[in-house]
Parts: structure tokens; sequence; C-alpha cells
């Protein structure tokens, strides 16, 4: 099996493609896999980091702003939406893939769509409940599209060929548990809270968790977990401002990074976070009840439409940005905490969406594929 993967620009469009090489290649380690990636994008750092071989294409997306400066942008792009094509179509050449597989970011429209004009099939994960305008338009050339979540299927056109795979989640996410983790954490029988917004930190989440965090420092009657990211250095010194010390309660494990997300995930009884497709799945997989603060500086607003499709299962609670404040993240958290029966059903409902085989699932697809294309090439 020769199979080639694009796809780029965020975390959110690489590690699912990592996660299917992966499979794969435990699965067939005879096969043969190539990534294309963003000449400039970080990808170009994760994929050689995972075994993988990576080609380099250059685009860009376009600028919705109509400035002078948006508009020298859109220029290039344009530009670069040529080029790009005629780069992808000698790496392809050169690779004679088998199948192309695309999970979404600027870099996957040139290279699936000259995949295409080249007889070669293709396929399309999306990740996020309301899709990206490249998989959008990709999906009408594509074999099949995959979904991690059903309600995505609404936007696509109704003659595409859907199979809802889910996402791809790690094996130590899957298997960790939540009295090992307890320990190893050592927390008590307290409930644990867990918050963080991604490596970089989210400025209005910090600010938001400060006031429960000082609370529970003082009270006690939380344990929490927060990681405050790159951006956030100032934070111990704001929840220090509001009556508590970070260095002196034992109840409070305050980071920049959370480097054992599976076991942090795991002893948790409420995460606060962002509503990033991969973090959702892994929500899911481990039944945690959540309070989702979607970003709203993502293409299409997609974080608010994944966290919506908690919600309306009744698996999370939401506040979006613009309504975020100290006291309405605190009664949130508290709403959950303090109610039972609340988080039980939460609980459960989260683990009713999660897919679990999702690896499993996509890489059925993949094989099914070629071995249509095997015996049409037969029939012939």
């Amino acid at each position: 099996m020769r199979i080639l993967f694009a796809g780029g620009g965020t975390a959110g469009h690489i590690n699912p493609a990592l996660a299917i090489a992966g499979f794969i290649r435990d699965k067939e380690p005879d096969a043969e896999i190539l990534f294309i990636g963003n000449k400039d994008g970080m990808e170009q750092r994760l994929v050689p980091r995972e075994g993988f071989k990576i080609e380099s294409i250059t685009i860009s997306g376009f600028k919705r702003k109509m400035t002078p400066k948006a508009m020298l942008e859109n220029l290039k792009t344009a530009v670069r939406a040529v080029t790009a094509s005629s780069e992808a179509k000698k790496i392809i050449k050169d690779f004679n893939p088998d199948i192309c597989v695309g999970t979404g970011g600027y870099v996957s429209g040139p290279v699936l769509r000259t995949a295409a004009k080249l007889g070669i099939p293709t396929v399309v994960h999306e990740q996020n409940a309301y899709p990206g305008v490249t998989n959008k338009m990709l999906s009408k050339t594509a074999k099949v599209v995959m979904l991690a979540v059903e309600d995505a299927k609404k936007h696509f056109d109704s003659n595409c060929n859907f199979v809802t795979t889910g996402n791809p989640v790690r094996k130590e996410i899957i298997s960790a548990d939540k009295i090992t983790s307890r320990k190893e954490l050592n927390l008590d029988d307290r409930p644990v809270v867990l918050s963080f917004g991604g490596s970089l930190g989210a400025r209005k989440i910090n600010e938001a968790v400060a006031s429960l965090i000082a609370r529970s420092g003082k009270d006690k009657k939380y344990q929490h977990i927060h990681a405050y990211g790159q951006y956030g250095k100032w934070f111990p010194d704001l929840v220090k401002e509001k009556g508590a010390d970070i260095s002196v309660c034992d109840n409070l494990d305050i980071r920049e990074y959370i480097n054992d997300m599976p076991r942090c995930l795991a002893a948790a009884d409420v995460v606060v976070c962002r509503a990033g497709a991969i973090t959702l799945s892994e929500l899911q997989v481990q039944g945690k009840p959540s309070v989702l603060i979607p970003s709203p500086n993502v293409a299409e607003n997609h974080q608010y439409h994944n966290a919506m499709a908690l919600v309306n299962a009744g698996a999370a609670a939401v506040i979006e940005e613009k309504d975020l404040t100290e006291e309405a993240l605190t009664k949130a958290v508290d709403a959950l905490l303090e109610s039972p029966h609340k988080l039980k059903s939460y609980e459960a409902n989260a683990k009713k969406m999660a897919i679990t085989d999702a690896n499993e699932r996509i890489y059925s697809v993949i094989k099914k594929i070629l071995q249509k294309d095997k015996c049409k090439a037969i029939n012939k």
C-alpha cells in the first residue's frame, strides 16, 4: 500500500493524519506513507518526529478583510494556488500513491484536487461538526467523506458518500483510569476541576477561571489543575491578587503546560476548555462533563458548532467568549459539581457520543476503496 496524506496548518489537522498513519504502519509495516505539508507549517516539525517522510508545497489561505495589506496577501495566495498544484502534481507523480487522504487545512486543497485529476482515489476526513471550506470543496470528488460527528453531514452535498468514523483518539487517553490517575497525582476524594486554554494560553479563560481557583485555594472545596500557557505567566500573580497563594495551596496544581494530559483528564470530574474537535473526542472517550468556551477566532466559528453537538446531547455546558465572566464560569462549574445527578447524566451522555475505534473504521474505509479499485483494474 502506498498512501499519501495531506493536511496541515494546525495540530487539529495534523494529529488525526498522524494517528491514522501510525495505525496503518502498525497494521501494515511494509506500507509506504508520505505526507505533503505546507513549507512553513508546524507539520514540518510534527511529521518527522513521528518517523514519517514529508514533502512540501507553498500555499496560504485567503484573508477576509479588505485592507490593502490583505488584498496584497490574497493576490499572493491566488498565485500560490496555481504553483502549489504544480508542486503537488510533481510529488504525486513521483510517489505514485494508491490513495490520497486529506485531513483539512489549506494544503489539502491542491493535493487532493490534483490527485483526483490524476485518477487517484481520494478520501476526506472532517474532524469538526461544521466542516471547513476546503473539505466541503474536496468532498465533491472524494470517494468517501469520513465524519467525526454525524451532525456534519447536513453541511455537505447530499450526494456525498458518508461514513461516520469519529476522530482518532490516542490510546493513552482511552486506557487512562480515574482511580489510578488520582493516586499518581496525589489527589484525594474532593472534586477535581481541570482547565486549560491551549499551549499558548487563552487570556479570557485564564481571567475567568482565576476567581474559582482563588476561592478553592481559600475554602479547599475543590482540587484544581490548570494550565495557563506560554503567554499566561502572569496568571499566578492574578490568583494571588484574588487572595490565594498557589505555592502554599496543596489543592491547586497550576502549571504552564499539561504534559500528562491522559492522566489529568482521567482524574477530572469537570473540564473547562476550548472546543477543538480532538479535545472534544477525548472528553467523550473519558466521559467527562465539561464547560466549553469555544474560540471565536477560528474559521466558520466551527468550535461553537463542535460545542453545541455536545450541548444538544446533554453532555456539556457552553459559555460563548462574549458572555464569559468570572461569575458565569464559577456558576457553571458549581452547577455541575453540586448536582450529582446532572454530573452522572453528562458523563453517560458524553460516553454515548464516544467512538473508540476510529482508527479501525478509517483503516477499513481505505482498504475497501483500494480493494474496489483493484477489482476495477482487473476487470478492465
